[in-house]
């Protein structure tokens, strides 16, 4: 009963805007019952009668409300902070992966080192003029390793070299491959053609 009960309360608090905005809501009623009280108090408005066991209740009641929006708020936090840890730990596992892909790759092809720092480049969507500052040499040397590059993987182009390794990473199908595929798209992919 209390993990049911545990688990869907996490569920509201996480989820969505109406667990927060109910959240809020009842601690604005709360903290304006103690604001009316003292402001009718200090300024002497005039309201309605209500026994001292009843004003009792009422500053109890919203002095819970208050405590427990405290308490639930604290717990969304701890909540949220540890969603985003999580997603950061899938994340470098996914870039893990992608690296381990692109290590593979480049072994079975026979890169020399240094075209494997220029594919890798060229994969990150680097222009050669980029490649060739990086690597303190001509574009015309980066130019010749490119085109190896692409007759070693048997593509044509920047966007097909990329292309193997996102249908490399889609065929494994699994939550961290497919993680690692939009930061590599949007880094890589939208720049590809525009730098070749």
């Amino acid at each position: 009963m209390m993990r049911r009960l545990r688990g869907g309360l996490q569920a509201i608090l996480t989820r969505g805007f109406v667990g927060i905005a109910a959240l809020l809501v009842v601690q604005a009623l709360c903290t304006a019952g103690f604001v009316s009280d003292i402001l009718s108090s200090l300024l002497g408005f005039r309201r309605v009668p209500v026994t001292w066991q009843m004003r009792e209740l009422i500053e109890i009641g919203a002095a819970a409300g208050l405590l427990i929006g405290i308490g639930l708020g604290g717990w969304a936090l701890r909540l949220a902070r540890q969603e985003r840890n999580a997603a950061e730990a899938r994340l470098k596992r996914a870039s893990g992966a992608f690296a381990e892909v692109l290590g593979q790759r480049f072994a079975e092809w026979g890169l020399t080192p240094a075209e494997r720092d220029v594919a890798l480049f060229a994969i990150k969507g680097m222009s050669t003029a980029q490649i060739a500052e990086l690597r303190a040499t001509s574009e015309g040397t980066v130019k010749a390793q490119t085109n190896a590059i692409y007759r070693k993987a048997g593509v044509t182009g920047r966007s097909q070299l990329l292309a193997l390794f996102i249908e490399e990473l889609m065929e494994d199908q699994s939550p961290m491959a497919l993680a690692a595929l939009p930061h590599a798209a949007r880094r890589a992919g939208a720049r590809a053609d525009e730098a070749a």
